[in-house]
């Protein structure tokens, strides 16, 4: 687990926000990769989306179902449960089996480099009344000091209180991430399992 990358990683998203841009790309790990997925959990990012050196396209970018399709699939599923359950393309006889009433099966092509080097991971930013929501994100563990804390000493921490050298969650929306055995997941989160692991970044 490299620190050093992870700082660039923080610093890279911090100016990207002040920059206003829509897209940024960073540079694919399984750290990388599981944080952002955090992010996105949590609100902070519109997308993840894995790539190249060039842009995915937009559409990719974009939710593939409607609010209006998912809410007519889910009353068809409330009414006639079996469809949920995957047909065969053709029946016994020969003949071509009737469309699906939740509509057809979209699926995409993307386009990743073999070479892992040339891969990126391309992150949607997101704004609201003209304001990055991602405005701080900065990292608590160094790579000459690295902090670990205890599911007490993070639910003091979610409780605006100061643990240690770490100070507590006081702006609202701010999270914390934290890399446990269980994967990297947010403090609030490792609190309820009560888990505890070593602090990597806080997000405002």
């Amino acid at each position: 687990m490299s620190l050093v990358n992870l700082a660039h990683v923080c610093s890279h998203l911090q100016n990207a926000s002040k920059a206003r841009l829509g897209l940024t790309s960073i540079p694919v790990s399984k750290l990388h990769v599981n944080l952002m997925l955090g992010l996105q959990r949590e609100g902070f990012l519109s997308s993840v989306t894995l790539g190249g050196t060039t842009p995915p396209k937009p559409f990719l970018l974009q939710p593939t179902t409607s609010p209006e399709e998912l809410e007519t699939m889910a009353d068809t599923l409330a009414d006639e449960p079996w469809h949920a359950y995957p047909t065969l393309p053709e029946s016994q006889d020969g003949r071509k089996a009737p469309p699906s009433p939740l509509g057809e099966e979209r699926v995409f092509d993307v386009h990743v480099p073999l070479n892992p080097a040339r891969r990126r991971l391309w992150l949607g930013l997101k704004y609201w009344n003209n304001e990055p929501v991602l405005r701080k994100m900065k990292l608590i563990s160094k790579p000459t000091r690295r902090i670990w804390l205890t599911s007490e000493e993070l639910g003091k921490i979610t409780r605006t209180r100061q643990a240690g050298f770490v100070k507590g969650l006081t702006t609202p929306g701010e999270c914390m991430f934290v890399t446990t055995d269980r994967g990297i997941l947010e403090a609030r989160e490792c609190v309820e399992r009560r888990l505890g692991g070593m602090a990597l970044c806080r997000i405002a």
